[in-house]
C-alpha cells in the first residue's frame, strides 16, 4: 500500500489504533507494518491507542487541543493554557493544561506535556465551550471566565483573602491586563462560583463587577 492510499484511509492527522488497523487491512501482518511505520517516523504514538501522522505524511498541523481532549477524559482545556489561548495572559504556555472530573494526571508525549487537574463534578459541568475546526470536528475548552476561575482555585498558596489581594494576584502573578479583566462577564463568574462553591471565585465575580462599574 502506498502512502497516498494510506492517507485516504486516515482522514485526520489525529487517529486511534482501530482507524490505523483498518487502513492496513491489506497487510497480512498489520502490526509489523505499524511497528515499521513507528520506527520510520511515518506515524507517532502519542499514548497507547492514539497516534498522529509524522512530519513526512502530515497534510496539515495536528491540533494539540484536540489531542488533550482525546488523551484523557472526560476533560477540557483550561487553566494556564486556556488563559493564554483566550489572550488573557501574555506568556506562551507549552504544557497543555486541562481540567477533569477524574484523577489528576500528567502525560509526557513526543509532542509535549499534557496536564489534567481534578475539579469537583459540579464545577466541571459548567463553563466549557466547543471550538470547531476547519474539518468540522471540535475540541472542548473552558470559556475565559472558567479558565480564570480554575486557575484561581488551583493556586492554594496565593494567600487571597480580599478583593485587593485577588486584584494584585491577577495583575502581578498572572500578568493579566486590566483591560482584559473588564471584558469578563461577572454574571458568568457568579454562576461558576455557585457551582464551585468557592469563596475565591465569588471574590473574583465581585471584583470584576466593581472593575466594570468603575470603567463605565
Amino acid at each position: 500500500m502506498t502512502n497516498s492510499l494510506l492517507l485516504k484511509s486516515i482522514p485526520y492527522e489525529e487517529f486511534d489504533y482501530q482507524t490505523l488497523l483498518d487502513s492496513l487491512h491489506e497487510y497480512a501482518r498489520p502490526r509489523m507494518k505499524i511497528s515499521a511505520m513507528l520506527a520510520k517516523g511515518d506515524i507517532i504514538r502519542i499514548k497507547k491507542g492514539l497516534y498522529i501522522l509524522g512530519d513526512s505524511l502530515r497534510r496539515r498541523p495536528f491540533c494539540r487541543e484536540l489531542l488533550a481532549n482525546l488523551i484523557y477524559g472526560p476533560s477540557y482545556v483550561s487553566l494556564e493554557y486556556a488563559l493564554y489561548y483566550h489572550g488573557l495572559t501574555p506568556e506562551r504556555v507549552e504544557t497543555i493544561t486541562s481540567v477533569t472530573c477524574g484523577r489528576s494526571r500528567t502525560f509526557d508525549s513526543p509532542v509535549g506535556t499534557f496536564s489534567y487537574r481534578m475539579i469537583p463534578m459540579e464545577a466541571f459541568r459548567t463553563g466549557m465551550d466547543q471550538v470547531e475546526l476547519d474539518d468540522g470536528r471540535f475540541f472542548l475548552i473552558a470559556i475565559p471566565e472558567k479558565a480564570l476561575a480554575d486557575r484561581v482555585v488551583a493556586d492554594r498558596g496565593a494567600g487571597i483573602a480580599t478583593q485587593k489581594d485577588l486584584h494584585e494576584y491577577l495583575l502581578a502573578d498572572l500578568r493579566i491586563d486590566p483591560a482584559n479583566l473588564r471584558k469578563l462577564d461577572p454574571a458568568r463568574l457568579t454562576i461558576i462560583a455557585r457551582h464551585y462553591r468557592s469563596r475565591k471565585v465569588k471574590l473574583l465575580a465581585d471584583l470584576v463587577t466593581r472593575i466594570r462599574k468603575g470603567s463605565q
